[in-house]
């Protein structure tokens, strides 16, 4: 079992940190987190960089495959639970048509920079995101390598 302390420090996880990072500044023309040091020091400061950031494989239902500390706090889930769980289960029954929907247009596009709706935590608490950036993610050989998120603006419903 892995430690979400060390997550960072992994070299499949430093790897996929760089795509991350590389797909959002390409796509974006920005870059998500300030790009200092080496890969290593990048991969820990997307880690514990002060929103959330997830993103999920290419999978026919896609499991998320990456979520930072912020992630895993919000969604109230351990690292090994996370990379476990099919996106869609981050959204209730009821709002997972919209998700899609939202998905398709980020895939059309490359990316979207508007985005709002409801999420669920694994114990089944609710929040409003606003302001989410949804991007395609793209590897090293510029293959399609699934879809990531970040958001820095929620709100609990109860």
């Amino acid at each position: 079992m892995t430690n979400s302390k060390d997550v960072w420090q992994q070299p499949e996880i430093i790897s996929w940190s760089q795509i991350l990072l590389n797909s959002y500044e390409k796509l974006l023309k920005k870059p998500l987190i300030e790009r200092k040091g080496d890969r290593l020091e990048q991969a820990k400061a997307l880690f514990l960089a002060p929103f959330v950031v997830v993103s999920h494989g290419t999978e026919s239902d896609p499991i998320l495959n990456y979520g930072n500390q912020m992630a895993l706090t919000l969604w109230e889930m351990s690292w090994q639970d996370f990379i476990a769980t099919p996106s869609r289960l981050t959204a209730e029954p009821i709002n997972r048509e919209e998700r899609e929907r939202m998905l398709a247009l980020a895939a059309q596009q490359g990316f979207i920079d508007d985005y709002r709706g409801i999420r669920i935590s694994k114990t089944g608490r609710r929040f409003l995101i606003e302001g989410a950036i949804v991007w395609n993610l793209t590897d090293f050989q510029n293959c399609v390598a699934g879809q990531a998120a970040t958001f820095s603006q929620w709100s609990f419903l109860e």
